[in-house]
């Protein structure tokens, strides 16, 4: 990562130099200014301006695929809202047993993992900020409760809003990122409940009369448009953070990185997934692109405020993917579509007979038959194998809702008692490895590159092939020089997933499967 040099320096020379802001400040890496040539210099990115992205980054250089662009700590952390357990300790965000008996901070009193878990994201500055204003008192004491839960969402707000009195320097980095105020104000749910849940809690509760509603609210917006979910996983601990530049991504349906972070110190990691040339734009995605286009603009329109209107989402069958695509019911062989993707509102209409749905209905199609799968449970691989044949004849085989039971299914086989991968039938294993190269269809054009999705359905696909092949040798189903052919392939396959889940952090289950990879390959003699 670029070190910047230009430390902060506090405005009153004869003060003591803050070690903990000044560090903060040395591992933000700042705009990439033309003027700034000490910092920018290796950046594999610049910051460009557009009437309708605002600022955005784009390659400064042509950039392969695996490519670190950016590596940066976060400019601030904290407990993630409407977490399912809590308390939680507000270092390290691992759920703690209870607040009636968690260890509590000796100075503040707020709840942590112990005694050695402190001066990391809870700082001295904030810790006696804490003591100061009494706050440990003001914390619910139920667990699981919601207003425990409005306690902690609190806490990053909080942590944002101090930075206006210990650095000048990150306040005006923290207000360059949009918060879309004008837009939260005009949606009532959204703004009344931030207010009572957020800005009557800071000010009138904890009586932090300081920070004005105004910046609360502004701070509420910055959150909900530019933080990034970091921890999970393998880990116990999920929190969300706000990091100097990842947010100038653009968003795209299509993205061309993957974004990664480290669980102890939660620093981002973004790299490329495929080859950017110079002045290429550098986008990630905030939905998931397994999912349908009404379902992936109603989340970005609710979540992020805006519409939508990349190449995938203008594509009435989302790039021959047809990951929305509904069967014709009154011809053969006929695919209804919508006919304006970018109104939500829009009829859907067949391409073959002109048959047509409402978008109400579409909506609701897929609303009943999403909520169906889901009411299935995420073991059942029977019941799951049972959707996806009852829905046949209704949906196309890559749309999202079968996607997802595909993805269930892929990851199913082999895992679970009663299908572990020796005990799977010849027509088991052939459902695995199919459903495999279904979903690799679409990701070679939904997320092209080195996805850690493509990682992840590589690792599954090796095992049905492995299997097949070693049973048709054993039987003499097979010719020994075809066998070699096959495990070719298998090693082919193997070595692709590692080369891209190696990049995972390290004790993550992809990178695991990594490691299980590379030996897998190591252990293959031809």
């Amino acid at each position: 990562m670029p070190n910047n040099k230009n430390r902060h320096k506090n405005k009153h020379g004869n003060k003591k130099r803050n070690n903990e802001l000044d560090d903060k400040i040395d591992n933000i890496v700042v705009d990439g200014n033309a003027a700034n040539s000490e910092i920018n210099h290796n950046k594999a990115y610049d910051v460009n301006h557009s009437d309708i992205f605002g600022r955005y980054l784009v390659a400064s250089r042509d950039l392969s695929p695996c490519e670190i662009i950016i590596q940066q700590s976060p400019l601030v952390i904290g407990p993630i809202a409407n977490c399912n357990h809590v308390p939680v300790c507000i270092n390290c965000y691992n759920p703690l047993g209870s607040m009636s008996g968690c260890y509590r901070c000796s100075n503040c009193q707020f709840p942590l993992c112990g005694k050695h878990c402190n001066d990391r994201d809870h700082t001295k500055d904030e810790c006696s900020f804490f003591k100061d204003n009494n706050l440990a008192k003001y914390l619910h004491k139920d667990d699981n409760t919601i207003e425990l839960q409005h306690d902690y969402e609190a806490i990053i707000i909080l942590r944002c809003l101090m930075l206006k009195t210990l650095s000048e320097q990150l306040w005006q980095k923290l207000n360059e990122m949009e918060s879309h105020c004008e837009i939260r104000k005009s949606i009532p749910a959204l703004w009344n409940r931030n207010q009572k849940t957020i800005v009557n809690r800071i000010r009138d509760q904890w009586n932090l009369l300081q920070f004005s509603e105004d910046e609360i609210h502004r701070i509420c917006g910055i959150l909900e448009v530019n933080c990034f979910e970091v921890g999970g996983g393998q880990s116990s601990s999920t929190a969300r953070a706000l990091f100097p530049e990842a947010y100038l991504m653009c968003h795209d349906c299509v993205p061309n990185t993957n974004h990664t972070d480290n669980p102890k110190t939660h620093e981002l990691i973004v790299r490329t997934t495929k080859t950017l040339k110079k002045g290429d734009v550098i986008s990630l995605s905030y939905a998931y692109t397994l999912q349908g286009t009404l379902k992936r603009r109603s989340h970005l329109h609710e979540a992020k405020f805006f519409w939508c209107t990349c190449e995938r989402c203008k594509s009435n069958d989302e790039l021959g993917t047809h990951a929305s695509t509904i069967l014709c019911p009154k011809c053969s062989n006929g695919f209804i579509l919508s006919a304006d993707p970018l109104n939500e509102n829009a009829e859907w209409r067949c391409q073959k007979c002109n048959f047509s749905l409402t978008a109400v209905f579409v909506m609701n199609l897929v609303t009943r038959l999403y909520d169906e799968l889901d009411a299935l449970g995420g073991n059942d691989i029977n019941q799951i194998e049972m959707f996806i044949s009852k829905y046949s004849k209704t949906l196309h085989k890559n749309h999202y809702i079968f996607l997802s039971a595909k993805h269930s299914l892929c990851q199913l086989y082999g895992k679970i008692d009663g299908f572990l991968i020796n005990e799977l039938s010849v027509e088991q294993l052939k459902h695995k490895e199919t459903y495999c190269r279904d979903l690799l269809e679409v990701i070679d054009i939904l997320e092209p590159g080195s996805s850690r999705l493509r990682g992840v359905i590589l690792y599954e696909l090796h095992a049905p092939i492995m299997l097949q092949i070693t049973r048709e040798l054993q039987m003499g189903m097979i010719k020994p020089a075809d066998f070699k052919k096959r495990l070719r392939e298998v090693i082919q396959i193997l070595q692709r997933s590692y080369e891209i889940l190696r990049h995972e952090p390290s004790g993550s289950q992809e990178f695991e499967m990594a490691v299980a990879a590379k030996s897998a390959i190591n252990s293959m003699k031809l």
